[in-house]
Order: structure tokens, then sequence, then C-alpha cells
């Protein structure tokens, strides 16, 4: 059975930062692209990053590139979301997503194209 567990939401204040971890199971973690997903109230589901099986590949939309860092560790079935500089607009709920695949580039950036779901940790940035 495979589980995808989020950690590490909470309140923080606009500028701070934030580290999101995903841990999985019932899975070979390393067979998967993974990805950051996040979803405000009265919005659509939204792609905030995403990273291939080796690490070597990541994809991030406009709204978080250069604020926003995805990363895995294999050996320990996690991957994280470094989130700096974060802003009020970044308030939703963020979900961990993985989809089977192997590739060497990912591009994988909606949520139809992921099977496994966590069920989301509340990112919450005050003004």
């Amino acid at each position: 059975q495979v589980q995808l567990v989020e950690s590490g939401g909470g309140l923080v204040q606009a500028g701070g930062s934030l580290r999101l971890s995903c841990a999985a199971s019932g899975l070979t973690f390393s067979s998967y692209t993974m990805g950051w997903f996040r979803q405000a109230p009265g919005k659509e589901r939204e792609f905030v990053a995403a990273i291939n099986w080796s690490a070597r590949s990541t994809s991030y939309p406009d709204s978080v590139k250069g604020r926003f860092t995805i990363s895995r560790d294999n050996a320990k079935n996690t991957m994280y979301l470094q989130m700096n500089s974060l802003k009020p607009e970044d308030t939703a709920v963020y979900y961990c997503a993985a989809r089977l695949e192997r590739t060497a580039t990912v591009v994988a950036s909606t949520s139809v194209e992921y099977k496994y779901w966590g069920q989301g940790t509340q990112v919450t940035v005050s003004s």
C-alpha cells in the first residue's frame, strides 16, 4: 500500500521560510518522479515543483521559481520542498504526489499525470 505523508507546514510571516517533507512508503521510491502541488480555497490544484528519479532534473512554474527548491533523498524515501521568501499568495494546502516514471528529464506538471497523493499539509503565510 503506497503512502505519502507530508509534514512541515505551518504559519509563517511573509518573507519567511518553511521546509516541507514528504515521506514515501510502499513503493520503490527511486522509480518515481515526485511532485508538489498546492490548492488554495476556491482555486484549482496548482503545480509547484517536480523532480525526476535521480534528482538531476527539476521543474518549477514561474510563480515559485527562484524561491522554492525541490530535492529528494532516495536512501530515505523522502522528498523536500524548501520554500523561501514566502508570500501571502503561497497560502494553500500543499500535496506531494508520485508518478511511476524513470526519465532523464521531468516534464509532468499536471495533477492527472500523478497516481499517488498525500493528504496535504497546510501552509499559511501572513502579511
